[in-house]
């Protein structure tokens, strides 16, 4: 396992999240765990965490049990999927999403990923910030896809 110093600027945008999230949690009194219909709990994570009119969703790979793809585009796009199905069990859209982190596992695929990831945000995209990484948590995944919505009702 190898440490990663982030940026001044990626750790301040994440101090800024987590005051963000304090902020909220004291508007809204508390927090709500979002699992889309179909999925199970984990012990480790929520699949989203909303706080007030935020939803945080956790990092959505593009990968399956069944079929798998391996193309950059098959798994942007199943990551978006994936998403999407996470934002409406919050009673939201994609359209709510503000912010998202890309991690990939090669640059190489940035081409391939903008192109099925525009189809998810045909018209004012969310702001973005897309990092490459050694390696993700699973085998052959190639991305991972974590966001940010706000404005919720």
């Amino acid at each position: 396992m190898s440490l990663t110093i982030l940026p001044r600027a990626a750790a301040l945008a994440a101090a800024a999240s987590v005051a963000l999230a304090s902020a909220a949690c004291a508007q809204a009194g508390g927090r709500q765990v979002i699992v889309p219909p179909g999925s199970s709990p984990s012990a480790t994570l929520s699949p989203a965490i909303r706080v007030g009119d935020v939803l945080y969703l956790s990092g959505q790979l593009g990968t399956s049990r069944d079929p798998a793809d391996t193309t950059i585009g098959g798994q942007t796009t199943r990551a978006l999927e994936n998403t999407k199905r996470v934002v409406e069990a919050a009673g939201a859209t994609m359209e709510h999403i503000v912010k998202c982190t890309v991690f990939l596992t090669s640059a190489a695929d940035f081409r391939g990923m903008n192109q099925a990831y525009t189809k998810f945000f045909p018209k004012a995209p969310p702001a973005r910030s897309t990092v490459v990484v050694a390696a993700l948590v699973v085998p052959d995944a190639k991305v991972e896809i974590e966001c940010l919505a706000a404005g919720l009702r």
